[in-house]
């Protein structure tokens, strides 16, 4: 019978190394849970975010190329852009639209918050990102081109049997926008006809029926919503295919600069409106009250900035004439007995003119409100002109109640013999008197004529 093997316990610098890789495991393991988060946010990358409310113009479309140009230079894993607009100027939503199928980032628009709209430029520039979302209650199209007047009208018919007059110029207007909006349709593969339909009869569609319609890609309530539709849908980018990875994505906006804010403030044309009036209304004041400063001066202001406005929008020479030749015939109503028809010829220019000013429908398709903004400011202008040329009339033929002149026929009073000069007291004061005859103290003398300090007088009647 064999003895018992006996065994010696394992070395302590043995137990030690265990230990020792038990530990560098578990803090492997732990690091990487600690560092999965940041992983899957450094894959996703950031998300920009920029938000267009108002009208498309100068000051958003750079708004909104400059958002491209961070977008690309930080490597943002696309750029949302958060949209709210009734339409704006031609000439700037192909800058946007151009700029954004030329991006070498992925562009997404979403129409929110409830009841906002895409109209018209807007309703471009939404078909023309990678992806389109809108909100429920939310709507796009309605984007025939109308003038900034609120035209857009139907032509006015001709002879009884005739066909309705052609208007050439809504024609082109119609026609280049429709060329338009298709080709950028058929590059986003959305659906051409309803976005030609919505240039050439004006539709619109709330979000349900544009995602059936194919005009949009997603109907979601939220951003967060949104950025989980879009996780994993494969975009064109450049001609190159990119998945997009928002989830986890951390989210930057990028505001406008105070000049862009500035300019975007001025690009509408109510406000222009609104400043033209108002600087017009200024120079009328100062002009009849030389020498007040503070309206002649905030008028200059209020003229600067229409100016600035005017480089920003498309204006219609006639239009501004007409406002002009409006205050030059409120001017001339003062000096004038026209029975007030210079005064209404000149409320009708401005009315006239500022319904064409910027009456420009293959340029633009914003709009001046005529009876909430041009009317008001019109009827403003016009009664205060009104009370003007009313009260310097009235002054015209009240006597004169100061100064020297005022004098020629008052009665005084001789203080001294007037031989042919001497003194005499009038209108509280002694005067240096000259008379055409020996006048006795204390007789009463009338005034005729006023030479520097001194006076002509003669005895008056009633003292004979």
């Amino acid at each position: 019978m064999n003895a018992p093997t006996l065994r010696s316990a394992p070395p302590r610098h043995t137990l030690r190394s265990r230990f020792q890789a038990i530990g560098f495991l578990a803090g492997v393991i732990g690091t990487l849970v600690l560092c999965y988060p940041l992983a899957v946010a450094q894959a996703a990358g950031h998300l920009n975010v920029i938000t267009i409310e108002g009208s498309i113009n100068p000051a958003s479309a750079d708004y909104i190329m400059e958002a491209i140009e961070i977008s690309e230079a930080d490597g943002a894993a696309a750029l949302l852009i958060e949209l709210d607009t009734p339409g704006g100027l031609v000439s700037s939503s192909q800058d946007i639209i151009k700029a954004m199928l030329n991006a070498g980032v992925p562009t997404i628009v979403y129409v929110t918050p409830r009841g906002a709209w895409a109209a018209s430029a807007g309703m471009f520039v939404t078909i023309a990102a990678n992806l389109a979302a809108m909100t429920p209650g939310s709507s796009i199209g309605a984007a025939h081109p109308v003038s900034i007047g609120g035209g857009g009208a139907a032509p006015p018919s001709g002879e009884e049997g005739e066909a309705p007059a052609r208007d050439i110029s809504m024609e082109k207007a119609e026609n280049l926008l429709a060329s338009y909006v298709e080709s950028i349709a058929k590059h986003r593969k959305r659906n051409v006809d309803w976005v030609v339909e919505a240039v050439r009869a004006s539709v619109a569609v709330d979000a349900e029926k544009a995602l059936e319609l194919g005009v949009i890609d997603f109907v979601v309530s939220s951003r967060s919503e949104l950025l989980e539709a879009v996780e994993g849908r494969e975009v064109d980018v450049a001609g190159e295919a990119v998945t997009l990875k928002l989830k986890g994505a951390a989210v930057e906006r990028i505001d406008m600069t105070l000049l862009q804010q500035i300019f975007n403030f001025l690009s509408d044309p109510n406000v222009a409106v609104i400043l033209l009036m108002g600087g017009l209304m200024g120079l009328y004041i100062e002009f009849n009250n030389p020498g007040l400063i503070l309206p002649g001066a905030a008028g200059a202001v209020c003229l600067v900035l229409t100016g600035i406005a005017l480089q920003i929008l498309p204006f219609d020479w006639i239009g501004l004439i007409l406002i002009v030749a409006g205050l030059g015939l409120l001017i001339a109503e003062i000096f004038v007995t026209s029975f007030g028809l210079l005064f209404a010829a000149g409320i009708a220019c401005f009315l006239l003119g500022g319904t064409m000013v910027f009456d420009q429908p293959d340029l633009s398709d914003l709009s001046v409100s005529f009876w909430s903004v041009l009317l008001p400011a019109v009827l403003g202008l016009g009664i205060f002109s009104g009370l003007v040329v009313f009260a310097l009339g009235k002054s015209f033929v009240v006597a004169q109640q100061s100064g020297v002149d005022e004098m020629m026929g008052m009665i005084g009073r001789t203080s001294t013999d007037l031989s042919p000069r001497g003194k005499v007291f009038i209108r509280g004061e002694y005067w240096t008197s000259e008379a055409p005859e020996f006048i006795e103290e204390g007789t009463p003398v009338e005034v005729t004529a006023v030479e520097g300090l001194s006076l002509r007088v003669k005895r008056a009647i009633d003292s004979r």
